[in-house]
């Protein structure tokens, strides 16, 4: 496993399988232990409990999910076996990754963690979604109904999931076969206009710096690639 200090409070572990797989350890406000950001593959869970350990910054006090994909829940169960942690995710996410429903555009429904081990998000009756010590939750949806980012605003960095992939430090779109809502996830990207991190984080690629500035362009290109398919779609039909 590779990991780095990407800021003053985040560091971003990477290991792979068939391509990078990135989790993040953010050390909570007066040092009251630290947030996992997304637990990777299963593999991973050693690694991540034992930096946390050298880290020395407390415990594992709480794993926030972007979504519930099964690369970003891997770790989950050994990890909350050793430290207790709780979980949280999006509500509307959890019928998904408890395999209630089938995510978009796939045939069956998969369990990617059992029942009642994912708390679901408290939402305000304005719809503000929770923070978590520093890091603010915005729901992002399209790769998956609940995805959702979350940015540190001291330190300026979007943790973004598969809101994106990147390549060579530009925004491309996530991959396509695991993307239930493509259009909407494309729309979804706006966030970065908003929140206008200097480091936007992505699961399963490198970073990108000052992504606002791409924002315009990657949503004009792959809208209109978007709504070149639909046509071309009906006219094959």
């Amino acid at each position: 496993m590779k990991i780095e200090q990407i800021s003053d409070h985040i560091w971003t572990l990477k290991s792979w399988m068939f391509f990078e797989c990135r989790v993040w350890i953010v050390a909570n406000q007066e040092g009251s232990g630290v947030t996992l950001v997304d637990a990777g593959i299963g593999r991973m869970a050693k690694d991540i409990l034992a930096f946390v350990k050298k880290l020395d910054k407390g415990p594992i006090q709480q794993i926030l999910l972007t979504h519930g994909h099964s690369d970003h829940v891997g770790s989950v169960l050994k990890i909350v076996e050793s430290t207790k942690a709780p979980v949280y995710a999006h509500p509307i996410e959890i019928p998904y990754l408890e395999g209630d429903l089938p995510y978009p555009r796939r045939k069956k429904a998969e369990q990617t963690l059992p029942k009642d081990v994912v708390r679901p998000f408290y939402i305000e009756e304005d719809g503000q979604l929770p923070s978590f010590g520093a890091l603010q939750t915005y729901l992002a949806p399209g790769h998956s109904p609940g995805h959702v980012v979350y940015f540190h605003e001291q330190d300026q960095v979007l943790l973004a999931g598969d809101l994106f992939t990147s390549k060579k430090g530009k925004l491309t779109r996530p991959m396509k076969m695991f993307t239930g809502d493509m259009h909407e996830a494309v729309q979804s990207s706006r966030i970065v206009e908003k929140l206008k991190p200097v480091r936007l984080e992505v699961c399963h690629s490198g970073p990108v710096f000052d992504p606002a500035k791409q924002i315009a362009s990657y949503v004009e290109e792959w809208s209109s690639l978007y709504m070149d398919n639909i046509v071309q779609s009906r006219f094959l039909t």
